[in-house]
């Protein structure tokens, strides 16, 4: 006996119905994600640099904002003024070195005079009031953020302005 078989018939993928999977498929996978699902988002503002008293060092004082849904660190900075840049936190009334701050999803980290700042040591040059010192934030997710921090007179406090 010789017989045939035919096969069963295939599901035809129409232009349509590759849409209809398409659109499901998408809306599914829109529905799964979350907002940390875009990363930190950093954005950096009120920047300044007190001139410094001394010849010897400075500090360096800003907010950097994240608008992502993922919490970020800052790690370290570099400058051409110094080969000795430190990020610190004031706590009791005590200064002391960390390896990282914070920034929270959806919040800020405030680096500000009494508080949190950048300390540069041993400074190749003294900057003057009205010039800027150029710096690079680095970070624990995020790519570098170059920032000019505006050298302002050494008693400025833009809480008091």
């Amino acid at each position: 006996m010789n017989r045939r078989t035919t096969p069963a018939p295939a599901l035809a993928l129409t232009p349509a119905l590759a849409s209809v999977i398409a659109l499901t498929a998408g809306l599914a996978l829109a529905g799964c994600s979350t907002s940390s699902d875009i990363g930190p988002e950093l954005k950096v503002s009120g920047a300044f640099m007190p001139q410094p008293v001394g010849d010897e060092m400075a500090a360096g004082f800003l907010t950097v904002q994240n608008s992502g849904g993922d919490a970020d660190k800052l790690t370290s900075v570099t400058s051409d003024i110094s080969d000795d840049i430190t990020i610190h936190e004031s706590k009791n009334q005590k200064m002391q070195e960390v390896k990282a701050f914070d920034v929270p999803a959806d919040g800020e980290l405030d680096l500000e005079r009494g508080g949190n700042h950048i300390m540069f040591m041993k400074l190749k040059q003294k900057p003057k009031q009205g010039e800027k010192v150029a710096v690079e934030l680095r970070f624990e997710k995020s790519g570098p953020i170059k920032v000019e921090l505006p050298v302002k007179e050494p008693t400025y406090n833009p809480m008091k302005h």
